[in-house]
This record gives structure tokens, sequence and C-alpha cells, in this order.
């Protein structure tokens, strides 16, 4: 029987634990997107606390996929001396970590990049355009985008990559039908939609190599009228299989979306029974997809995760915020101290990461008397 806290194996990636830390912006990064020496501390806390494989903030694959502030790049060559660094940290403290490739599509932020943002479609907020749709070229250049930052990742010496297929960002808008209202072979049936995100896994596949681990992380649905559904996430994953992914973390909701089915939802869990945002999707896609899955969303308590991976719900257990204001918490755990992670769910080291370029837990600053 499986367990949270065995040594295990995607391809050629061997961990330490079935710990995962979710990738988490964390608004630390230069204005150009370079790593820093505080990304660097903040994965050496990681590693220290036992977490068994990192997944990097979102790094973009080209200048015109940024969305946060201070957000981490992947897009040029002159970045990678920067991603480095941050590899030899976590190996150095013998640690594994994973690049996250991500592109904002139509949420890109135009006053950072300077360049008109582009999705699936021709989106309209108030009469005004703010989202213009991709051409041909653009699904080309962007395939080749995903691949040229595939090779960045593993040059920097990276253990793996994910592809940000969740949360709304591109790939995640060809998904939806929310967003995706294409006419051609990019829209239309679940296969259509599909397409760019099976074109771009080949590509990443083809450039890292077969011994490479690529990993995707998905919607488990969009919780939006129109949106993508479980039963669309499960036909997509059936396909990712066939294409030979490596492991997909299920997740689930859109970005500009707070509240209720957030990404990020606010509200303390204060039982074992609220937990788990997305286990009984995770029950079908158990059911239905052999490949490994990661879990995330509203994990707090050691028992919680545990069964999950006992049960055979999942295979992997991944946090974000917990690992914000305890990045030791793996370590409390291996060593017997079983309690709930000390997160609160109150979303306000998102706002510090944001206004302050720094990703800390604000509600235990307070606590602490500290001024923040």
């Amino acid at each position: 029987m499986a367990t949270l806290f065995e040594t295990n194996r995607i391809k050629n990636l061997t961990m330490k634990n079935r710990s995962v830390r979710s990738a988490t912006w964390d608004g630390m990064a230069e204005i150009d997107g370079s790593s820093t020496r505080g990304i660097d501390s903040l994965m050496r806390d990681l590693v220290r606390g036992e977490v068994g494989l990192i997944i990097s903030g979102h790094a973009y694959v080209h200048r015109d996929g940024q969305i946060s502030p201070r957000q981490l790049g992947i897009y040029d060559d002159r970045l990678i001396e920067g991603l480095s660094r941050m590899v030899d940290v976590v190996h150095e403290a013998e640690g594994k970590i994973v690049a996250q490739l991500a592109h904002a599509g139509c949420h890109s932020d135009a006053s950072k990049t300077g360049i008109e943002p582009m999705g699936p479609s021709l989106m309209e907020r108030d009469d005004k355009c703010y989202c213009r749709a991709m051409t041909g070229q653009d699904v080309v250049r962007i395939v080749s985008d995903f691949g040229h930052a595939a090779i960045r990742a593993r040059e920097a010496g990276f253990d793996g990559i994910q592809l940000h297929a969740a949360h709304g960002y591109l790939m995640s808008q060809f998904l939806s039908p929310f967003y995706n209202k294409r006419g051609d072979d990019y829209g239309g049936s679940i296969a259509n939609r599909a397409r760019i995100v099976l074109e771009i896994v080949e590509k990443v596949q083809t450039e890292v190599g077969k011994d490479y681990p690529v990993m995707i992380k998905l919607n488990s649905e969009d919780f939006i009228d129109g949106g993508l559904s479980v039963d669309e996430m499960l036909e997509v994953s059936v396909m990712l299989e066939r294409a030979g992914i490596d492991a997909i973390e299920l997740s689930g909701g859109l970005i500009w979306y707070s509240g209720k089915y957030g990404p990020a939802r606010p509200g303390l869990l204060k039982t074992e029974a609220e937990e788990v945002y997305y286990r009984q999707t995770a029950i079908r896609y158990k059911k239905q997809c052999k490949v490994p899955l990661m879990l995330v969303g509203g994990i707090l308590s050691y028992p919680v995760a545990e069964r999950l991976i006992a049960e055979q719900v999942a295979d992997y257990i991944s946090f974000s915020r917990p690992l914000i204001r305890e990045p030791d918490l793996i370590k409390r755990w291996i060593a017997g101290d079983m309690r709930k992670a000390a997160c609160i769910c109150c979303n306000l080291c998102l706002d510090a990461a944001r206004n302050e370029h720094r990703l800390y837990c604000v509600a235990q600053a307070r606590a602490a008397g500290k001024t923040v």
C-alpha cells in the first residue's frame, strides 16, 4: 500500500516522498522575469522542509504571455543563468524541481508586455476588444515557444517540466468552450479544442527527449457556465495518456474568479470532511486514466493526505498556500507532529506577492505582532 512518505519515481525522476509544492506565483522575479536570490531562498526552505517535488512558479514562454508582476520568465536564453542557480540551490539540498511553463493568453497584461493579448477567440469587455483571436501562424509560434522554453528548462537543470493548462491560461482557454469559439481545427469538439495542447506536448517531448519527465496541470472543471466540464477533462486526460504524458495535476476554477470556486478559495476549512476540493473528480479520473495523479486544493490534514494516497484516490498530494505559511510542513509531519496545516486560506499571501514583491503568510506575521 502506497504511503505519503515513501520514495517513488516518475520516469527517471526519483522523489523522497509523494508531497508536491504546487506551482505558486511569488512576485519575486526581476522586472524582466529573471530569477532572484529571494526565489533561491524560498526554494531552499522548501527543500529543507522535506517537500518531495517542487514545481516552480509559472514561467512565461514568450514576452506576450506574462500576466503577473515580477513573474518568472523562461522566454530567452539569457534567463538560463538565474534559473540554473535556482536549480542548483535545490539540488545542493538534495531536492527535486520541475519548471512550470505557461502563457496567459487573453489574460496577458499589455501594460507589462506592450503587446496586444491574444487567445483562442476574440474577447470583449464593455464593448471593447481586450483580446484578439489567434491566427494559424500564432498557433504555430506558440507551440514553438513552448518547445524552446522546454529546451531552456532542461539546460538549466530542471528535473522535468509541467505545462500549465489550468486556471484560464492559454491552453486552458483552448480547452474551454467559454473562451474557445473557433470554427477551425482548434475549436468545436473537445478533440479539436485539445489539439494545441497535444501539439505542445508532442513538441516538448521531441525537444527534451523520451527520458525527461513531461507533466501537465489541468482544470478538473472551470466552474463557470459554458466552461470545461469534468467529462471533457476526462476525455482530455485519456488523450494525454495516449500521448505519453508522465503525470497530471488536477486543480480547478479560473484566475479572475475568486470566491467559492476560484483556484485559491478563501475560507477556513474547519473539519477534515470539508477538505479536498476535487475528491469526487479524482475518483472518476482514477477509473479512466492510469497516468499518475497529483491532486491539489483544500488539503490541510495529514490523515486526509495519507488516505488519499492509501485509497488510491491520488498518487501525489500537492500543496500551495499551506507551504507559504509552513515550508517545513512535510518535515513536521514526518517528525510525528501531525497537527493540520496552520494555513487559514485567507489569500492575503497573494496580496503580499502583488503589492510587496515577496511571498509570505500575512496572517502569521500579524499574529506575531509584526507590522505588515
